[in-house]
């Protein structure tokens, strides 16, 4: 039995190394508010989101007042809205990202995660019309994340959807340009998403979940890096030791939210995603970790391996500490929002390329990365099939949020503010990938997806 006592020895942590609770997430089924009549069915998902999660932010603030653990934010997602609105006969799907922004802002919530639909084998028209409608939608809400799965191992690439995708990004960039491209900070492309990620902008209900749960996201790059600190020089067994240590810890803390929560909001406890998931603040970054273990600079030679063990030693420590790990768990490497990401992007030692060998050993992937405003659609999207194809090829979950600088080139940058951070324009390859792209079709799913 978990109870306040298990929380004592992480009084430091909380207090000097930047540990929190990055989210507390409500996942809620829509399923039910599906009507031929959209506008029936926008009020029933109002309705719906507005009664589940009416309590969600008093309840955290209550948690993170009486148990003294910071909860960064509260957040809603919901089942794939593609899949809610398809029953409704109607072009328009933007006044369905209008209904989860309201319900938003009712609730209290940081944001609401699902404005998503799941393309990796083809599109139906349902998914098309919502696809296209995410820029106006990003551009006229302000809690809203979208999110397009566009690949898996069991099904391929579906490279029509991913060259869509690339002009998506472009117009979801212009609409919000009086804000750096802000849209595309909400808006991510992934290979093999799963149905219980708690963390923004991917989250999404997937339709084998229950009719409602908690989900909890944990951080504390900040406290693993300590940690490290008292080990300065030894092999890299004690290393991959003393991170799975403090992983433990940090998800006993997790699973004790996550089921307190779960009791006083009368709903089914999901998983505990143990994510090193950075911010801009100083003494909480992946990059100072992976310099910790004797990198001079995060993208040198050698981070990939630093990665690669960072990333395996917090998952054996969370799975030991909780049977209910899930979500994405593992270190996450968004540049904006990581301060030790930002200054190496800005010295030049870390590049989109080297971020993309880190992707291959560590959770998600190209994450917050800003790129020249000029940076044609057709790039974008190559960037997102390369993306996919290591998650494909690996079983395991990729994606990509680039960020297209309206007006601003290489050596720039943009200010989102708050978790977002601020990013400095990194190089793209100017050689072409029109007529890769062009091509269109799948790329079929690999050898090692017939498993059954």
């Amino acid at each position: 039995m978990l109870n306040q006592k298990d929380i004592l020895s992480t009084i430091e942590m909380i207090d000097q190394q930047h540990l929190d609770i990055r989210t507390i997430t409500m996942g809620i089924s829509l399923l039910s508010c599906c009507d031929p009549d959209a506008k029936r069915a926008c009020d029933k998902i109002y309705d719906k989101i507005t009664r589940y999660a009416e309590h969600l932010v008093k309840t955290g603030e209550d948690i993170e007042r009486e148990f003294g653990i910071p909860i960064v934010h509260k957040r809603i997602s919901v089942t794939p809205m593609a899949l809610v609105a398809g029953a409704s006969e109607c072009e328009d799907y933007v006044p369905f990202a209008l209904a989860m922004d309201k319900a938003a802002r009712t609730c209290g919530v940081n944001f609401i995660g699902g404005y998503s639909a799941l393309v990796q084998k083809g599109m139906t028209k349902a998914d098309e019309k919502l696809i296209r409608s995410i820029p106006e939608a990003l551009a006229r809400t302000e809690l809203v994340c979208s999110s397009v799965n566009v690949g898996s191992t069991k099904a391929g690439i579906n490279m029509d959807a991913v060259a869509l995708m690339g002009k998506i990004i472009k117009e979801t960039a212009a609409k919000t340009a009086a804000q750096d491209g802000l849209g595309c900070a909400k808006l991510v492309v992934f290979c093999n998403a799963v149905e219980d990620n708690p963390f923004m902008a991917g989250a999404f209900h997937g339709v084998g979940e229950a009719e409602k749960v908690i989900n909890v996201g944990v951080s504390g790059p900040g406290v693993v890096c300590h940690a490290l600190k008292a080990v300065k020089g030894q092999p890299f067994d004690v290393v991959a030791e003393t991170v799975k240590k403090t992983a433990f810890r940090v998800t006993r803390m997790g699973q004790l939210v996550a089921q307190e929560a779960s009791r006083r909001l009368d709903t089914p406890f999901g998983i505990v995603d143990l994510s090193l998931a950075p911010t801009p603040a100083i003494g909480d970054s992946v990059a100072r970790i992976l310099e910790e273990m004797g990198l001079e600079t995060c993208g040198t030679h050698g981070t990939t391996a630093a990665l690669a063990l960072l990333n395996d030693a917090v998952k054996k420590g969370g799975v030991m500490a909780s049977s209910s790990v899930g979500g994405l768990s593992g270190a996450f490497i968004p540049v904006s929002e990581d301060e030790g990401m930002i200054a190496a992007a800005k010295a030049g030692t870390l590049c989109i390329d080297k971020l993309e060998a880190m992707t291959c050993v560590c959770s998600v992937g190209l994450d917050m990365i800003a790129v020249p405003g000029d940076t044609s659609a057709a790039t974008i999207s190559a960037i997102i099939a390369d993306e996919a194809a290591i998650g494909m090829v690996n079983c395991k979950t990729t994606a990509v949020r680039l960020l297209p600088a309206p007006g601003k080139t290489v050596g720039d940058s943009i200010e989102m503010g708050g978790l977002l951070g601020s990013a400095p324009v990194m190089p793209v390859h100017s050689e072409s990938s029109e007529e890769f792209i062009a091509r269109g079709g799948r790329i079929p799913a690999p050898l090692h997806s017939l498993k059954n």
